[in-house]
Formats: C-alpha cells, structure tokens, sequence
C-alpha cells in the first residue's frame, strides 16, 4: 500500500518527468497531458502488480520509451508544428492568444522604455560623444530595470519582492555614479564589467519568482541565460545587416546616416533588443531549446580540444604564462565560457539518463579548466608578489580563486557521478546553488573597488 510519502515522492518525480518533457521538440501541453495519464496508469498498474512507489515508475517511464526518441516520433508526426512556432500564436483558446498579444505588447513596450532610457540623459546634457565614460557605467541601468520590469509583471510578483529588486536597483545607480575616477581608471572599467554580473543575480529573481529558492528554478534561469545570449546574437546580427543596408541606401542619394545608426539605431536596438529577446525565449522556448543543445555539443569538443591542447603545449615547451591586463582578461573570460558550456549541457541533460561518452568530456573539459585555471592563479600570484596588488590582479584573483573552486567540486561530482556514487542531481545542485557567489565577487568588486584603490589607472 502507497504510503503519503510515496505519493509525494511519486508526484516530485512526475513533476521533473513533466518539465523535462516539455522541453523537448514538438511536444505541446496538450501532449504533456496525455502522455501523464498514460504514465500514472501504468505506475498505478505496476504499484498493484507488486512494484514499489519507485520502480513502478522506473519502469513506467522505461516502456513509454527514452524521451528523446519520444521527441523524434513527435516531431516526425508533427513536423509542421516547428516552423510555425516562430510566427505563429499557438491554436488553443481565445483566451490564450489573447494572453500571447498582451504579453507581445508588454515586452515591446519594455523594450522602448529601455531605448527611451537611453536618450534620456542627452536631455540634461549627458551625450555618448562628451559623456562616454557616464554610458559605459550606467549601460546596464538602462536596461536590467526594464527586462526585471518585464518579469515582475509576467510572474506577478508581491510587493515586498519588487521593493526589493527597486532597492537593489537604486544601490546600484548610488555606487555606480557616486565616485568620480581618473581617465583611463582600472576601477571604472571594473566596475562597468561587474555591475551587470552583480545585478543578474536580480534578474533571475524576478524570472524565477517563488522557484528561486528551488534547485529547479535557479536551474530554469540558467537555460534562460543561455537561451537569451543565443537569441541576442541572431537578433544583433539581423540588426548589424540591416543598419549596413540602411547607410548603404541613404549613401546612394548622398545622405550621410552614420550619425543616426551611431547615436540612435545602435544603441537603442541594443538596449531594446535585451527585452525582445528574453520574450522570444519565453514565448517560442522549443525552437530555441533544439538549437542550443547542438551548440554545445558542437563547442564542447572544440574547447576541450583547445585548453588539452594549450596545457600540453605549456609543459612540453616549459613556457611560463604571460599575464597582462587585457591577456588576463582573455583568459578569464574563456575560462566563464567553459563554466558557461558546461552549466548549458548540464541544464539540457535529462538527469536520469545513465553516464556516457559526452559525460566523459565534460569531465576533461572541467579537469582542464581547472589545471588552466591553476596556472593563471600561479601567474597571478607572481605579478602581485612583483609589482603588489592593482585593481585588475585583485579582480582576477578573486574570479580565479572563485572559478577554482567552483570547478574543483564539479569535478569531483562528475567524477562520482560516472563512477556511480552520486546522482546527477547533485551537480545540478552545486551549481545553482554556487551562482549567488559570482553576483556575490562582482558586488564587492563594484562596492568596495572604488573605496580600496581610488582613482588607480589600468595596471
């Protein structure tokens, strides 16, 4: 007989089956809904035939068939349903499309206050040619506010959570613009770089909304994160095209649009274009979600190739590495891409499948990292011990240290997780619960940077 805790147990594993299979191609609510009842039938079935709460849904799931296969017999019966995602409003109530128009028109108008913003300066005099150094602090003031804007009205968030992102908000604007720095100041660009990584931590709030606090929820953003990046660069190369077309045509008849694409068209489809893209993520997820899981299949070999490659090359020539401020940050920004592919392979796996070969590369590619990592801090640690602490080595430590670990434990998991000691869901685990720590450094690095080395220029 079925405990309360075995139905509990049962519904929390019914649930990761549901959202997994939701992600997957060609599969509609719809589907989701009929494919449940067909599971929970065989669950009840196998539950009478003698089989625990857990097996029963072992094997339920096992006889419906691996969900990726499930996903090809979909999409083959249901081809035409890809392609009409990217235009077409989903054919279920009035009510729903109606929703669909609403939330469209949110996002747009987001997206024009976050453009809107923008220009807003140039009114009291703050324009992109005398007042870079303002735009380049503030770049993500403009548009962060709108886009959690955007979520808080889509999730619906209470009061006191909103007064909470608006006060993370306003802090970030007083430390942002309460110092005045050298030109060419270390701390400025510093602080231009983290403030956008300290205030995602917000975004994710407001998308997650109640979720946040889950390891599913936190998970949910990670895919949102690179769902977003993915779509922001389709739309940024569609913007770049159609802005070399707009000058080349007004040049024929000998109008000058430079000034237009430099001050208006760039900047503004730039900021605006955060927003969009974050709708289109919500609203056409499964097209999106078959592309970026070939992605990283694709770069994950590449990059393993590359740092095997660039670590054997270190120890057979006996070079040391050198560190400069811009090869540092380089180096630093490829090791976040490696983080990156691998928290985007780690959010697209189904975390019941069994260890496999790709499983096995992400294990190099994290072991590599690591050592790469390794070396840097070694770098790092000569240049603060020769020339003494600067904002730059400060801030790369502090990353490096922090990847050092974060990757450290990662491989630890995943090595486990082959050899059969740990579930996947640990990993999953320790990453979500690991990336308040990055917004966490960028805060501190915002905060505390001016205070601690003033008005340093690069070094």
């Amino acid at each position: 007989m079925a405990t309360p805790h075995d139905a509990a147990s049962l519904e929390d594993q019914i649930e990761l089956w549901r959202s997994y299979l939701r992600r997957r191609q060609a599969i509609q609510s719809v589907d989701v809904a009929e494919l449940e009842d067909h599971l929970r039938e065989q669950v009840a079935n196998l539950g009478a035939a003698g089989l625990s709460t857990d097996e029963a849904f072992l094997v339920a799931v096992k006889r419906m068939g691996e969900l990726d296969a499930l996903s090809r017999e979909f999409a083959r019966e249901h081809s035409d349903r890809l392609w009409k995602q990217f235009v077409a409003v989903p054919a279920d109530s009035g009510d729903s499309q109606a929703a669909s128009r609403r939330e469209a028109m949110a996002a747009f108008g987001f997206a024009t206050a976050a453009a809107v913003a923008l220009k807003v300066p140039a009114l009291f005099g703050y324009g992109f040619e005398t007042n870079d150094s303002f735009f380049v602090r503030n770049a993500s003031l403009f548009v962060l506010p709108m886009l959690v804007g955007f979520f808080a009205w889509k999730r619906t968030v209470d009061g006191a959570t909103l007064g909470k992102l608006a006060a993370a908000f306003v802090g970030a604007i007083v430390f942002a613009n309460i110092h005045s720095f050298a030109p060419k100041s270390a701390v400025e660009v510093l602080l231009a770089m983290h403030l956008p990584i300290a205030l995602w931590l917000v975004v994710g709030v407001a998308y997650a909304g109640e979720r946040w606090r889950q390891t599913e929820g936190r998970m949910d953003f990670i895919r949102f994160s690179g769902e977003l990046f993915i779509y922001y660069v389709l739309i940024a190369l569609g913007g770049g095209v159609f802005t070399s077309f707009l000058m080349m045509m007004f040049r024929t008849i000998g109008i000058t649009a430079e000034w237009f694409a430099v001050n208006w068209l760039v900047p503004c489809g730039a900021a605006g274009a955060v927003i969009v893209a974050s709708w289109l993520v919500e609203a056409k997820q499964s097209v999106i979600e078959n592309m970026a899981p070939v992605l990283t299949r694709l770069f994950t070999p590449l990059f393993t190739v590359l740092l095997v490659t660039y670590l054997a090359t270190l120890v057979l020539t006996g070079r040391g590495m050198n560190i400069d401020r811009n090869m540092l940050i380089g180096f630093d920004l490829l090791l976040v891409m490696v983080l990156c592919l691998v928290l985007y392979a780690i959010s697209a796996r189904d975390p019941r499948s069994a260890p496999g070969s790709f499983d096995v590369m992400q294990v190099v590619l994290v072991v590599s990292a690591l050592v790469a990592d390794m070396v840097a801090l070694t770098a790092i640690g000569a240049r603060i011990s020769e020339f003494g602490f600067s904002p730059n080595r400060t801030a790369a430590l502090g990353m490096n240290l922090i990847l050092l670990v974060n990757l450290t434990w990662s491989a630890v998991l995943y090595v486990r997780f082959l050899r059969g000691q740990k579930s996947f869901t640990a990993l999953e685990r320790w990453h979500t619960d690991y990336l308040p720590v990055f917004s966490v450094w960028a805060a501190i690095v915002v905060i505390v940077f001016p205070l601690v080395f003033g008005r340093a220029t690069a070094g």
